[in-house]
């Protein structure tokens, strides 16, 4: 009868465990570049008036709660070859 053992496969890291790799600079500097475009949208949303965010379609109304039952225009394909055929 066959006899088999389970090893755990336990290695040393590959890298330094504190060191930088090629990538790791460029995941940091995404990163800086991504909060800083969320900090600039934050502050232009926080600028404009409660009609210019109705304007965007904003989300959010002048008094800050999400808006409920708001129409929706559904287009499906093929919409715009049908109403020239029916032309």
């Amino acid at each position: 009868m066959a006899h088999t053992e389970t090893h755990a496969d336990i290695s040393t890291p590959k890298g330094q465990l504190f060191g930088f790799r090629p990538n790791s600079v460029a995941m940091i500097i995404a990163a800086l570049r991504k909060w800083q475009r969320s900090v600039a949208r934050r502050n232009a949303l926080a600028d404009m008036t409660p009609d210019q965010l109705r304007d965007i379609g904003h989300p959010r109304d002048d008094i800050g709660h999400p808006r409920a039952n708001r129409p929706v225009l559904e287009i499906k394909a093929g919409l715009m070859t049908k109403l020239m055929s029916m032309r």
